[in-house]
């Protein structure tokens, strides 16, 4: 796996591509100088951990044979400062927002499985911060 930064020659602000032809921008906050024309490399963490949660989540509810209709993960993070200019997540909540013919059981069992065994981004950032969960299933 393979992934360029390439500054875009302005303040902060990137860009970041993969070797498919995936680009994504990236920006420091104003306060710092950034332009805010992109994500926060903090943000891309919480952003991480929503979409690697999403995919292990539709296909394991695919394999359950649920008919999932429309998936949204909301990601919050708290910050704590640690040392000079360093922070990491203390908290990570994820709220998932699921619509469809779905069985309450069998979506709680995909959650389960996606944050404590599936998701790498949950198992890479769960060393420093505390994880959670819930979801709510609505009317499409």
């Amino acid at each position: 796996m393979k992934v360029d930064v390439n500054w875009l020659g302005k303040d902060f602000h990137m860009e970041a591509g993969n070797e498919e032809g995936g680009n994504i921008r990236i920006d420091g906050k104003t306060n710092i100088g950034g332009l805010e024309g992109g994500m926060s490399p903090m943000q891309l963490l919480l952003a991480g951990i929503g979409g690697c949660s999403a995919i292990d989540v539709i296909s394991i509810l695919e394999k359950q044979k649920q008919k999932l209709e429309s998936l949204t993960v909301e990601v919050d993070g708290d910050k704590q400062k640690l040392d000079v200019g360093y922070s990491e997540f203390k908290t990570i909540h994820m709220h998932f927002i699921l619509s469809g013919d779905l069985d309450e059981k069998k979506v709680q069992r995909a959650l389960d499985l996606s944050i404590t065994k599936y998701c790498s981004v949950s198992k890479a950032l769960e060393k420093g911060s505390e994880i959670s969960y819930d979801f709510v299933i609505t009317n499409s």
